[in-house]
């Protein structure tokens, strides 16, 4: 199979979907892999790199696009490149489609496979190819939410260790996965007071069996996550649906009774946010005011750290990229009921639940295009 590798090309996103170590990987397997020139360059990984590896250079993404059977991305695919997607065509990246009815009525009409790397599940539970990502996204939450609360980014100037004399800041975790539990790894590395809440009593005690008394576990309902925020200095929320729009757990009229100059980092941005007052920024302007709360809704904010997020991803989606190239879409999904929840769209059919649900299409099963 010929795997194509184009350049990111949305706001502020230097990672790449394949390192030239993963690149050997597929050449190894006898596949051919064709590289847009500097792909890698943005996080040091060069086109003589590549070539080393085995890779071929391409001049455009549109010459990638026409030559690849399967096209490896990071993000979801920009207008301009789902046009450049054909029938049969597979595409391996993240998609997050729920809140995007744009993207995925661009995908439908592409006849393209795709395949969602925030869908595939594990074997032991969880979403291993989400979970690198929210790992960076966890930590790197409340680093931006530090900084923000600064007086000269629009914070109300708190320092969330504090300092011997003057108390450490507030910070709530919305929801104890991945995210939540580096999120809060974070905080109280920093010396914040720190408080997780959460609908899953087991993962509070076992975030309790942790960290003991440097964390408040609280069971997640509406009271008390308005409590919560109105007492924060920085909110982090990192709820999850699979696959699903995420839901609203902070509302207008709670954004409206926090904090002036508390900081909110919406880290659920790409399934749609569990903010009311949530919509997606850049790295080039990340922050919105809405009623003095400092908002900050990056959408690729693991592209900061494109170099560790990049390796990190390539780990676990290496795997899953040689059975595809290996067996082709349907048997690698007939082989692995793990790596078929991924499938998002294919044949011009949504077939996720989830999304078909959130965006009001015919839902069609994986099984029934793999016979």
């Amino acid at each position: 199979m010929l795997i194509g590798l184009p350049k990111e090309i949305k706001n502020h996103e230097y990672r790449v979907g394949l390192t030239p170590a993963s690149v050997h990987e597929l050449i190894t397997h006898g596949h051919q892999v064709l590289v847009q020139s500097g792909a890698g360059a943005p996080i040091g990984l060069s086109d003589e790199q590549y070539v080393a590896a085995g890779a071929k250079l391409a001049a455009s993404a549109k010459d990638v696009f026409a030559q690849a059977d399967m096209i490896v991305k990071v993000k979801e695919p920009q207008p301009v490149e789902c046009a450049m997607l054909r029938p049969g065509q597979i595409l391996y990246t993240y998609l997050h489609l729920a809140p995007d009815p744009e993207q995925t009525k661009l995908l439908i009409k592409s006849g393209a496979v795709c395949i969602a790397y925030e869908t595939i599940t594990g074997p032991g539970g969880g979403l291993p190819l989400l979970a690198p990502m929210s790992e960076v996204a966890g930590r790197m939450a409340v680093q931006a939410g530090a900084a923000h609360l600064e007086k000269s980014k629009g914070g109300m100037g708190v320092l969330l260790g504090g300092v011997p004399g003057v108390p450490a800041g507030h910070v709530v975790v919305l929801g104890a996965g991945v995210v939540g539990t580096h999120a809060l790894q974070m905080a109280v590395g920093l010396g914040a007071r720190v408080t997780v809440l959460d609908k899953n009593v087991d993962r509070l005690r076992q975030l309790d069996l942790v960290f003991g008394n440097r964390i408040h576990t609280v069971y997640s309902t509406g009271h008390s996550v308005e409590e919560a925020v109105l007492d924060a200095e920085l909110v982090v929320g990192g709820v999850l649906i699979p696959g699903a729009a995420a839901p609203k757990l902070v509302t207008r009229a709670m954004i409206s009774n926090m904090k002036k100059g508390a900081v909110v980092v919406d880290v659920a941005i790409d399934q749609g946010g569990c903010f009311e007052t949530s919509h997606a920024t850049t790295h080039d302007d990340p922050t919105f005011m809405v009623d003095g709360v400092v908002h900050y809704c990056v959408a690729n904010m693991p592209g900061a750290v494109a170099r560790t997020s990049t390796f990190a991803l390539n780990n676990a989606t290496i795997a899953h990229a040689v059975a595809l190239a290996d067996k082709g879409w349907k048997q690698a999904l007939r082989d692995d009921v793990h790596l078929k929840n991924g499938l998002n769209v294919a044949n011009g059919q949504v077939t996720y639940e989830a999304v078909a649900q959130t965006l009001s299409y015919n839902y069609v099963s994986a099984d029934s295009l793999l016979i």
